[in-house]
């Protein structure tokens, strides 16, 4: 009885070991801090949404400057004149708003731009995850980055070392990141008269995704 009580045990242990080798996780920030195309989509990507905002925001100061000039002559003006001037600023209103949708807008410029550097660079690192966890036998890889629910992790479980080396690139040379904002879109420009602007939140944090989702990748015991 003892011997098989004994030899359940063991086998129970295997068991736990065995399925416990079968998980692995990644910290997708870390990984993206290796890959210079993504430094570099970042640069594009902030450059552009820099410039874009800047327009936005010009067409805005001058908006201003007309509504601050109307109401200084609003006094001196006939009806039809009136009339005409509040028509002309509410249509340059309209224009700003216009150009800050399309360029920041959920499904705008800025949002097929990152798809386009991105979304390259996403796939290739979801290939590699793939193909280590593929090798490793493991059944799940968890992403350590981005609000990740994992309270605790052992670091000889860290893949993401494994995975940048499938990649060609060499762990532990982490790339400077850039501190610049990019646009995230917004209907509004901030401003005394309450509206609100195009663009503000910062670029990086992309993650890995899971196959099917749209956007994973700093890793601890590397």
């Amino acid at each position: 009885m003892k011997k098989t009580l004994a030899v359940l045990a063991l086998l129970l242990t295997f068991s736990v070991v065995s399925v416990a080798q079968k998980f692995g996780y990644v910290d997708s920030k870390y990984i993206l801090s290796h890959v210079p195309e993504y430094q570099e989509a970042q640069k594009q990507i902030n450059s552009l949404s820099n410039q874009w905002q800047k327009e936005i925001e010009a067409k805005y100061e001058t908006i201003e400057k007309l509504e601050k000039a109307f109401q200084a002559e609003k006094i001196l003006l006939t009806e039809d004149m009136r009339k005409k001037r509040e028509e002309e600023i509410e249509e340059k209103r309209k224009e700003a708003k216009e150009l800050q949708k399309t360029k920041f807008g959920v499904d705008g410029e800025l949002f097929q731009k990152r798809e386009e550097l991105i979304k390259p660079i996403q796939d290739a690192i979801y290939n590699a995850i793939q193909e280590v966890a593929s090798q490793s036998a493991l059944m799940v890889v968890f992403d350590k980055a981005n609000h990740s629910n994992i309270l605790y992790s052992n670091p000889k479980h860290d893949i993401s070392d494994k995975v940048l080396k499938k990649m060609g690139l060499k762990p532990g040379e982490v790339l400077e990141e850039e501190s610049e904002e990019e646009g995230n879109g917004g209907e509004e420009k901030p401003g005394t008269d309450g509206k609100s602007g195009g663009a503000g939140g910062k670029s990086g944090g992309d993650r890995v995704p899971a196959k099917g989702e749209k956007t994973a990748p700093k890793g601890g015991g590397k």
